[in-house]
């Protein structure tokens, strides 16, 4: 994806694709700020677009950062070629350009980040897609401010 008018303005909504659960999260409009929005149940494809293609418009979001699950020596496994199908499936669904970032460890620091914040159990699990979402965008977003023209895509 070439940086353009489009992808560099706006809002951004990213996502933490999972299995039941999918964490999703928006920037602010000069794209700075990272927060947590909302996690979506998954139930089918068609349902999933449906949600984030609603959030995305409530949220005026031009741009879809989908973290990518990239193994510890770099390469992509099986989940990677899920999670890129699955994104080639919604940007042609909904029609807002799709942009990758690594998710390694996400998970793993929101439900730190949740447990330091005195979150326990249930509450961690109903948060932790969402929290996941923001470290994804959060990095995505300072990536951009340090090179703008990185979009990540791998």
């Amino acid at each position: 994806m070439t940086p353009n008018e489009f992808t560099l303005k706006g809002r951004v909504l990213a996502l933490d694709l999972g299995e039941k659960r999918i964490g999703v999260a928006v920037s602010d409009a000069t794209r700075t700020i990272a927060t947590a929005l909302t996690v979506v149940n998954r139930t089918s494809r068609q349902a999933d677009f449906a949600q984030i293609g609603r959030l995305a418009a409530e949220q005026q979001a031009n741009l879809l950062v989908v973290g990518l699950p990239i193994m510890l020596d770099g390469t992509e496994g099986d989940k990677a070629t899920w999670v890129r199908d699955y994104a080639a499936d919604l940007q042609a669904q909904l029609g807002i350009p799709v942009a990758f970032t690594d998710e390694a460890f996400t998970t793993v620091q929101a439900e730190n980040s949740l447990r330091a914040r005195g979150k326990k159990g249930r509450k961690i699990r109903q948060n932790v897609d969402a929290v996941a979402a923001t470290l994804i965008l959060q990095a995505f977003l300072d990536t951009q401010v340090n090179n703008p023209q990185a979009a990540n895509n791998r």
